[in-house]
């Protein structure tokens, strides 16, 4: 048999895992972005598609303009700095799609177009090797449409 040390796991050849070895899941981020004026509300659906269950992970939500001062966050949500929010998941099983989160804020001003970025703040323990569905930036224009995401 022949096996090899990668990471601080230890593989042997047809792919088994030993103890040490960091879990992995691919966490996904969908959801919608809408403003009008200096109103701005997210709606985000999490996703994990496995292969493992995530006990708990969150989310960081980062504006392109400071948010006015006072927010009213929803439970589970926490303002991290001028332009950012982070929220909790909640569980995420294999395969599955956790609760859907809704932000809304205020910005500090009201700006023609602001630029959203959702990206995975804490995964859980877990290594996501594709982060191209859990990084993302989307532009959204001070017309009260919906931009999904």
């Amino acid at each position: 048999m022949v096996s090899a040390v990668c990471a601080g796991a230890l593989v042997a050849a047809g792919g088994t895992t030993w103890a040490g070895s960091a879990p992995q899941a691919d966490l996904a981020f969908h959801g919608s972005a809408v403003m009008n004026g200096d109103l701005m509300e997210v709606r985000l659906t999490p996703r994990n598609n496995g292969p493992t269950a995530v006990p708990d992970a969150s989310v960081r939500l980062s504006w392109s303009v400071p948010l006015a001062e006072r927010q009213r966050l929803p439970v589970g949500c926490a303002r991290t700095d001028e332009r950012s929010v982070v929220c909790g998941t909640g569980a995420l099983p294999a395969g599955g799609v956790g609760d859907q989160i809704r932000v809304p804020v205020r910005l500090a001003e009201r700006p023609a177009e602001v630029t959203l970025e959702v990206d995975t703040a804490w995964g859980g323990g877990v290594v996501d090797a594709n982060r191209s569905n859990d990084r993302l930036k989307v532009l959204v224009l001070d017309t009260g449409d919906t931009y999904s995401f």
